[in-house]
């Protein structure tokens, strides 16, 4: 089986793209079939490179590779429109002298008016065929190229999502498939190209159902078989509209830098438009062992960032420390973290805050304490009127004397030391524990006292509890 992707590089990856890459990815991957990746960019006005190389870095990014493709190569290439445009031609060429297409010497003001006409006379406004059987040649002037669409009769397909399609005829016009400037449009080129190229599996979303049926006119025009298709549904807004920039964000890009995991963002646009059962929790292995075209949908998902944001910290737990540590890396310095101070306890100070964030921007922000100059810690005055008062000063100065004596700083020698100090003081461990969290962290939350005071380092610790103890003394 051989599926494609084929995006326009006029900005970043959609997440609505993405799935579409994903369907066809994963159903490459499981039938042993070829994963062909094309770039539509005959839309000279905004594509650019610098967009497609974007776009590649996303694929790449959620882990989609191709076997076909830009940077890739392969037999059917080149795989760029704008590279290919010499091979739509004799295509047409083809069809003009089997009497499947003709000349059309209507200007734009001209075909308005017949399209105006029909619709006064209750009909579908099209173009009103005046050149169809007008048999103008190649030197007829500034000319567009018409498919000739049967009159009467259906057009059908078979969608292995919504069944069997129909269109009558009568609704079908007789479209360009090579403008005045020689170019031919999307609907023709995409065919072309998806012959050239050898597609039998078409899996996009359901807004090109309405170009399908000149899509297969095209087939049928030109003798060949009709691939397979598959519409999946749209992805929808909260609202039940599709999903656009009002509803925030909308490309891959986006995500990865609100700190979402590859991991998750696959996991969750997956399941917007097919399902297995009732599990939730999907890795790209188990995908690529349980995808299948049945499970695709007809309803289109509604964009939850919610359920979005869960099933990032489920990936966030899942995911090995050390790979968690170093996806979070650049989101530490951008908090205002030291990269040299991003030493062997960024691992311990990440799985300090791991279960309180949901995404690896709030997992810096969560973490940066551990990183940044006492100065720069920033200190919530709300906690700091509540926990540093001057009462608390004597307390700290007796918790600074046992941690100075503590020499196995790990979470168990840090427990046994302060544990037995709380207890031969005879106060409760929360007593002291907030304070020294507000002098750690600048926050009335945070992480668990052992596990921040190990990950902090003994000579942060103790120099930032005698600053709260001094903060407490000359409180009031």
């Amino acid at each position: 089986m051989r599926v494609r992707f084929a995006p326009s590089p006029t900005g970043h990856l959609h997440i609505g793209g993405a799935r579409t890459a994903l369907f066809n990815w994963l159903l490459a991957r499981r039938l042993g079939g070829t994963f062909v990746l094309r770039i539509e960019d005959t839309d000279q006005a905004r594509s650019t490179r610098e967009y497609e190389v974007e776009i590649l870095k996303a694929l790449r990014w959620l882990g989609l590779d191709w076997d076909e493709g830009p940077e890739v190569g392969g037999p059917f290439g080149p795989y760029r429109q704008m590279e290919r445009l010499d091979h739509y031609d004799p295509f047409i060429e083809r069809m003009l002298a089997e009497g499947m297409a003709y000349r059309c010497t209507c200007t734009a003001e001209r075909v308005e008016q017949g399209r105006q006409a029909l619709a006064a006379a209750g009909e579908k406004p099209m173009y009103d065929r005046t050149c169809r059987e007008a048999g103008h040649g190649p030197d007829c002037g500034e000319h567009v190229v018409r498919i000739k669409a049967p009159l009467h009769g259906v057009t059908t397909f078979q969608d292995h999502v919504r069944g069997e399609v129909v269109t009558q005829n009568a609704e079908l016009d007789d479209f360009v498939i090579r403008r005045s400037s020689g170019l031919p449009p999307y609907n023709f080129v995409v065919v072309i190209d998806d012959i050239e190229m050898g597609i039998d599996l078409i899996v996009r979303g359901e807004d090109h159902v309405n170009n399908t049926p000149k899509q297969v006119l095209i087939y049928q025009a030109l003798g060949l078989k009709v691939p397979q298709f598959a519409h999946a549904p749209l992805i929808l807004g909260p609202d039940g509209s599709r999903l656009s920039k009002r509803h925030g964000a909308t490309s891959v890009h986006a995500y990865q830098e609100e700190g979402y995991l590859a991991e998750a963002l696959v996991n969750y646009l997956v399941r917007l438009g097919w399902s297995h059962g009732d599990q939730e929790i999907f890795s790209l292995l188990d995908l690529v062992g349980a995808f299948d075209l049945e499970g695709i949908t007809k309803a289109g998902g509604r964009w939850d960032v919610d359920k979005l944001r869960w099933l990032n910290q489920v990936w966030m737990k899942r995911i090995e420390p050390e790979d968690l540590a170093r996806r979070a890396r650049p989101f530490l310095v951008a908090a205002g973290a030291a990269p040299e101070a991003l030493d062997d306890r960024l691992v311990p100070a990440v799985l300090t805050v791991r279960e309180r964030a949901w995404t690896l921007v709030e997992l810096a922000q969560a973490a940066r304490f551990y990183f940044v100059e006492d100065e720069a810690v920033g200190f919530d005055a709300a906690a700091v009127d509540k926990h540093l008062k001057p009462a608390v000063a004597p307390l700290l100065d007796g918790l600074l004397a046992v941690l100075g004596g503590v020499e196995d700083w790990s979470i168990p020698g840090l427990e046994a030391a302060v544990n037995a100090w709380v207890e031969a003081q005879g106060i409760k461990l929360g007593k002291v524990a907030q304070p020294v969290r507000v002098s750690l962290t600048g926050q009335g939350t945070g992480p668990g006292l052992f596990e921040m005071l190990a990950a902090i380092g003994k000579d942060t610790a103790l120099r930032r509890i005698a600053a709260g103890r001094d903060r407490a003394a000359a409180a009031g």
